[in-house]
C-alpha cells in the first residue's frame, strides 16, 4: 500500500474513535421516565495499588511527502530578426541596335558588310556574286524547293573546271572520284560559317527576302516555308556507292543507272560533289532547319 493510502486509513480510524468518545461524554437519558438500576452484588476485591499514571507519549505525525513542484518550463527565447537593408536596385540599360534596312535594290552593300562580320564570312564572300545578292538567293531557293537547279543568275560563282571521267569503252564512261576534290574548299568554307550568327543576319534581312519572293509572284507565301522545303529536298538525297557509270548519247553525259538519272537536278548535283562533301552540307542544313 502506498504512503498516501496508509495516511488516509489512519485518519479515518482516529476520526471514528473521537466520534465514539464524543457520544459517550454527551449522552443524557430521556425526560419523563425513571429508570432504576439495581446493581448486582459486587464481590469484595482486595485493594490494588493505584495505577501509576504515565505521561502520555506524544506521537509525532508522519511527515507528509513534500510535494514536488516542477519548475515551469522557461519560455523559448524568441528569435530576433534583424532586417538587412534591401540592396538598391540598379537599372541596367541594354542598348538595342536599331537597324534601318535599305531598299531591296540597294541592299548589296548592307548584306556584304554584315556577311563580312560573320566568323569566316570574308572567305564566304569570295565565292558569292556581289550583285543582287538577295534576289539571286531567293530565286535559287525557289528552284531548289521544286527540285530544280538554275543555270544562270546564281548567287555564287561556279567552280571552275570540267568534271573528269574515265572512258570504259566507246559508249560507257565512269565518274572519276578525283573530281570530288574540286568542291572540298568551297564546302569547307560554307560549313565553317557560324550558324547562329548567320540566322541572326537572316532574321534581320527577312523583310528583304520576303519582298524579293513576292516579286516572283508569291506575295501570300512565307519565304521561310519555301526555304524549309528546299532544305528537305537536299536532305532527301540518297547516297550511292561509286563508281557511277555514265553514257553520252549526245553532248551531255547521263547516268547509266536510270534510277540515278531520274533524280531531280539538285539531287544529282549533291551526288557530283561526292559523298563526304554531301554529308557535310547535310549536317549544316540540319542545323539551319532547327533554327527556322
Amino acid at each position: 500500500m502506498g504512503a498516501k493510502s496508509i495516511l488516509v486509513v489512519a485518519g479515518v480510524a482516529v476520526a471514528t474513535l473521537l466520534y465514539l468518545v464524543y457520544l459517550g461524554a454527551t449522552y443524557e437519558p430521556p425526560e419523563g421516565t425513571t429508570t432504576i438500576v439495581v446493581p448486582p452484588p459486587q464481590p469484595v476485591q482486595p485493594e490494588r495499588p493505584a495505577p501509576v499514571q504515565r505521561a502520555p507519549v506524544a506521537v509525532e505525525p508522519e511527515p507528509e511527502e513534500a510535494e514536488v513542484v516542477e519548475p515551469e518550463p522557461a519560455e523559448p527565447e524568441q528569435a530576433v530578426t534583424v532586417s538587412e537593408p534591401e540592396p538598391e536596385l540598379v537599372e541596367e540599360v541594354i542598348e538595342t541596335e536599331i537597324v534601318q534596312l535599305p531598299s531591296l535594290g540597294q541592299s548589296d552593300s548592307f548584306i556584304g558588310e554584315r556577311l563580312q562580320q560573320l566568323a569566316n564570312g570574308a572567305a564566304l564572300l569570295s565565292y558569292l556574286v556581289d550583285e543582287q545578292m538577295v534576289r539571286r538567293f531567293v530565286v535559287l531557293v525557289d528552284n531548289i524547293s521544286q527540285g530544280n537547279l538554275p543555270q544562270t543568275n546564281l548567287p555564287y560563282r561556279k567552280v571552275q573546271g570540267d568534271f573528269p571521267v574515265r572512258t570504259i569503252d566507246d559508249n560507257l564512261f565512269e565518274l572519276d572520284e578525283a573530281g570530288f576534290r574540286r568542291f572540298d574548299q568551297v564546302v569547307d568554307t560554307i560549313v565553317a560559317v557560324d550558324i547562329e550568327q548567320s540566322m541572326v543576319l537572316y532574321r534581320l534581312a527577312s523583310p528583304l527576302f520576303q519582298q524579293a519572293y513576292a516579286e516572283l509572284g508569291y506575295g501570300d507565301v512565307s519565304f521561310d516555308s519555301t526555304l524549309r522545303r528546299a532544305i528537305r529536298n537536299l536532305l532527301n538525297t540518297d547516297e550511292y556507292e561509286g563508281p557511277l557509270q555514265l553514257v553520252k548519247p549526245s553532248v551531255m553525259y547521263l547516268y547509266a543507272d536510270s534510277g540515278v538519272e531520274g533524280l531531280s537536278d539538285i539531287q544529282k548535283q549533291m551526288i557530283r560533289i561526292g559523298p563526304d562533301n554531301s554529308e557535310k552540307i547535310k549536317a549544316k542544313l540540319r542545323q539551319v532547319l532547327q533554327q527556322l
